[in-house]
């Protein structure tokens, strides 16, 4: 018995087992601070190192996966697990009626990923690599579909905000429009994993499939349990620190329910593998807006107080829409640079400034 456990973690680094260590023992840390009721400012900064370090771990899983499946697969496969800490956190806002801390979450999530993740992955790589190149066509389709999110949203925010008839069925087009995402989704999946892409030959000494998979659902899990506790802290603790609660769900909820999706995409990008980087940082966002927003609307009746609609506060809504165009323009090209890096990072800190009071 043994002897077989030694096989398997024989591929480890010394390094990756020291991540995976400093991941276990922080996670416990989390636990104790949360079983003997410390403060609220300290659960939340433990349970942050906590995510942190899982993520690290998730990061190490996913690429030893990404070796065996291909980018498109990695990419889907990533988003899923690194996205369940999102809807555990929806699921646990909506229970108790803070549905606009929901709302900007999950913008704040989209914003996270297409404009800092991947920010910090272009400059990342183009600093330590130079100009990256990749196949755009599942880039292109991805920025696309990101735009078509972003209508779904804009229509039942304008028809609110423009009082039209609609208006007084902000339930009803909210659930027809998070069905028809939950379609384009599916078809979407359908297409990326239909491609004929072949998978990389796994390098000498790669994890074994087993061992990666092992790894990736346990951290995965440590990670959405951690999120959990990290929540939990999260609104006393920002009132002691003096934020306010759209800033709260707009960048540290969804910085740290991210925390997975951002290790990984810059990984990959000091690895110079640009393909990795561009399908794991893109699929994160799009699986938000095509998939956990419809889901969490049409659940929100059973597992809250109110049903959750896709009325939207406009700023957020044209900041996602700047945000998918200026991503799709980054990508057309197939290249990207450090520069341009810099460029996404600059407008995600000039969106997030302008929520800072509300």
């Amino acid at each position: 018995m043994t002897s077989a456990r030694s096989s398997l973690l024989e591929p480890l680094s010394t390094a990756q087992r020291i991540t995976i260590a400093v991941a276990l023992v922080l996670t416990g840390a989390t636990a104790v601070v949360e079983a003997v009721g410390s403060g609220e400012v300290l659960r939340f900064v433990i349970a942050g190192l906590a995510l942190a370090a899982l993520a690290g771990v998730v990061g190490e899983a996913v690429e030893a996966v990404g070796e065996r499946v291909g980018p498109s697969a990695t990419g889907l496969l990533q988003s899923t697990l690194g996205n369940l800490p999102e809807l555990f956190v929806g699921v646990f806002a909506l229970r108790k009626g803070l549905d606009g801390v929901v709302r900007s979450a999950l913008i704040g999530s989209v914003l996270g990923n297409v404009l800092l993740v991947l920010g910090c992955a272009f400059i990342a790589g183009g600093l330590r690599h130079g100009t990256q190149t990749f196949d755009p066509t599942e880039p292109r389709l991805n920025a696309s579909l990101l735009l078509l999110a972003v209508a779904a949203l804009l229509v039942p925010t304008l028809a609110a905000h423009l009082n039209t008839p609609a208006a007084h069925h902000a339930k009803t087009l909210s659930y027809l429009a998070a069905a028809a995402l939950l379609v384009v989704y599916l078809a979407s999946v359908v297409w990326s994993l239909g491609r004929r892409t072949a998978a990389p030959e796994p390098r000498q000494g790669a994890w074994p499939l087993r061992l990666s998979m092992g790894v990736l659902v346990a951290a995965s899990a440590g990670a959405a349990l951690a999120s959990d506790w990290f929540v939990g802290a999260l609104e006393p603790a920002t009132h002691t620190l003096g934020l306010s609660q759209t800033f709260t769900g707009l960048v540290v909820v969804a910085i740290a329910s991210n925390a997975v999706e951002h290790a990984v995409g810059i990984r990959f990008a000091l690895k110079g593998k640009p393909d990795f980087v561009i399908s794991t940082t893109l699929s994160s966002p799009l699986q938000v807006a095509l998939l956990l927003t419809p889901v969490l609307v049409l659940i929100s009746g059973v597992v809250g107080p109110d049903p959750l609609t896709l009325v939207f506060p406009p700023l957020l809504v044209a900041a996602l829409a700047l945000a998918a165009v200026v991503v799709l323009a980054m990508v057309f090209d197939g290249e990207y640079t450090w520069v341009e890096g810099a460029a996404l990072v600059g407008l995600y800190v000039i969106i997030a400034a302008s929520f800072w009071w509300g």
